[in-house]
């Protein structure tokens, strides 16, 4: 095996949509101090530090690629909105939604922190990601996983409406 294979990683990616909100009802706060709070034109540093902690076991790398520059368009951009879940007043978690594609919407990452896996909050996060999602005018919600991702991922997805359409083989290129 070549050097140049070891950075290429296969995976399968699912992608899914939400036609309409869903009807499940909230669910209940965890215990403890919960807030999900939007972080309004979020430092670089701050979304790479959220980024890079949350997806370091999932290989999250897309944005590990870019520039400070780069990425400060996309996450200051007016149509993407950063949500950061706090327990007890830490970062728990992180949900980006972008609306910058016509009527569709988009959670284009989502993830609990190392310390908040399996402490039952990511269905609770993952609710209000949604609701947030639809208080704007789309008419489509999307998102996607992959076999990379955290083995709950898909069927969290699902369980709050989203539909798989389609299925990709793809690798990743580690930086």
């Amino acid at each position: 095996m070549s050097s140049d294979d070891k950075r290429r990683i296969p995976m399968i990616v699912t992608f899914l949509e939400m036609d309409a909100k869903p009807a499940a009802l909230p669910p209940p706060a965890p215990r403890g101090k919960i807030a999900i709070i939007r972080a309004v034109n979020p430092p670089v540093h701050f979304y790479r530090y959220l980024y890079n902690t949350i997806g370091d076991a999932y290989y999250w790398v897309d944005r590990r690629k870019l520039s400070d520059t780069a990425l400060a368009a996309i996450i200051q951009d007016a149509k993407v909105e950063l949500y950061v879940l706090y327990t007890d007043g830490n970062p728990a978690g992180l949900a980006e939604l972008d609306f910058r594609e016509g009527s569709n919407g988009q959670l284009a990452y989502f993830g609990l922190m190392p310390e908040a896996v399996g402490k039952r909050l990511g269905y609770f996060f993952l609710y209000h990601a949604i609701a947030n999602a639809w208080a704007r005018p789309i008419t489509k919600l999307l998102v996607n996983t992959c076999t990379l991702d955290h083995p709950r991922a898909l069927p969290l997805y699902q369980r709050l409406g989203f539909a798989p359409y389609s299925r990709e083989d793809r690798y990743i290129e580690l930086p």
